[in-house]
């Protein structure tokens, strides 16, 4: 059997990501909160939310937690975020 190499390079086309619109300020707006169940997790969007308040003018937080982090959040948590929300924040800590 001959040799092989392997070019570690991604070479892979990508089809361009579309992104939602940048919002012009945070002020006054509802932001969700999304805790994925790891550790450390509320800790963490604690200080979110805290720094979105004083900091940006945030009037409201929505938070809302996934059952686990092994699976996707539950169509009925994406829809009322999606519906309630300016713009959403999905946490990931440990």
């Amino acid at each position: 059997m001959g040799e092989m190499f392997l070019d570690p390079t991604d070479k892979v086309e990508r089809a361009q990501k579309v992104f939602a619109p940048r919002l012009d300020t945070l002020a006054g707006t509802t932001i969700g909160l999304l805790d994925i169940s790891k550790s450390k997790g509320a800790f963490f969007l604690d200080r979110v939310e805290e720094v979105l308040r004083e900091q940006y003018g945030v009037k409201d937080v929505l938070r809302r937690m996934k059952p686990t982090v092994a699976r996707p959040a539950p169509e009925a948590i994406k829809i009322e975020l999606r519906e309630k929300c300016d713009a959403i924040i999905e946490a990931l800590s440990d």
